[in-house]
């Protein structure tokens, strides 16, 4: 009898329990709910993003104290144009040249007035390069710096003209230039007009050349096509950042054509500085006293 009270006991203390444990749940779970609720009327957006390469979700605020760098793995996002004129020119030296050039749709391509309309809003740029002059740790410089956020930093009639203008005026004041690069190519809706600028842009470079004026392209992550096959790779010095994609066609077309594998590490500025087309990798953090080292001994 006391061998049965004590299971009848267990099973009461048991089913209380289970009771007991079932409320406790169903009550979390409300209140998880009424949490979870709260938290979605009340939840920021924009302010966080996933790293390509090792996944991690950064918060944006973090990205952009650490120079766009990821925090966990080093992977180098993207900078817009104006990012990279205040990290390479001196606080308070910078004027803007030719901003108020601005492209038409001169062969009436199919939506590209909206499309460049709204980049502009996008960027807050009227086309997607900035160019003007300033000091690089005090020596006068003139400057442009390409934004791949407006229309992939393809290459139009005005972003080839405002990089002319940039080659020109370094040749008028005989100071040094600085072009940073990152693009797709050439502008498809511009048509030849596009192409055309990669012509004007080398003769422009080669007048820096003969005249013995310094030129320092800077191409980095991505650039790719008529820009690298024109001022991106006509400098008198190269520089570019670790891991940044630079080429002229696709590695997938490439590989296509020649039906080879390519290395794993082609068209990377690693590979290329193998090659010798890149005469210095540098850090991020470090490319503003790069440049600084390499013009200090070339004026």
């Amino acid at each position: 009898m006391g061998f049965f009270s004590l299971n009848k006991k267990n099973f009461s203390l048991n089913k209380s329990r289970k009771k007991y444990v079932t409320l406790t749940i169903e009550s979390n779970e409300d209140e998880v709910k009424q949490n979870t609720e709260q938290q979605i009327d009340h939840k920021p957006t924009g302010l966080w993003v996933k790293c390509p390469k090792c996944q991690e979700i950064l918060y944006k605020v973090d990205i952009e104290n650490n120079l766009k760098k990821c925090s966990h793995c080093d992977y180098y996002f993207e900078m817009t144009a104006r990012e990279r004129i205040a990290l390479l020119i001196d606080e308070g030296t910078f004027v803007e040249e030719d901003a108020e050039l601005e492209s038409v749709n001169p062969l009436n391509f199919p939506g590209y007035t909206e499309k460049n309309k709204k980049s502009r809003n996008e960027c807050d740029m009227r086309e997607g390069v900035i160019s003007g002059t300033g000091n690089l740790k005090g020596i006068r410089v003139s400057i442009a710096a390409m934004d791949f956020k407006f229309m992939g930093g393809s290459m139009g009639s005005v972003v080839g003209e405002k990089i002319t203008r940039a080659l020109e005026r370094g040749l008028e004041e005989r100071i040094p230039v600085i072009v940073v690069a990152t693009s797709g190519g050439a502008r498809m809706h511009e048509g030849i007009l596009s192409l055309m600028q990669m012509a004007k842009t080398s003769a422009a470079a080669e007048k820096l050349r003969q005249a013995g004026v310094p030129f320092i392209a800077v191409p980095v992550n991505p650039t790719t096509g008529g820009v690298t096959a024109s001022f991106a790779m006509l400098g008198d010095i190269i520089v570019s950042e670790p891991k940044a994609t630079i080429g002229f066609a696709g590695k997938r077309v490439i590989e296509q054509t020649i039906k080879q594998k390519l290395p794993e590490e082609f068209q990377t500025s690693e590979f290329l500085q193998k090659s010798g087309m890149v005469d210095v990798i540098t850090k991020r953090e470090d490319m503003k006293d790069t440049l600084y080292t390499i013009l200090s001994n070339l004026v």
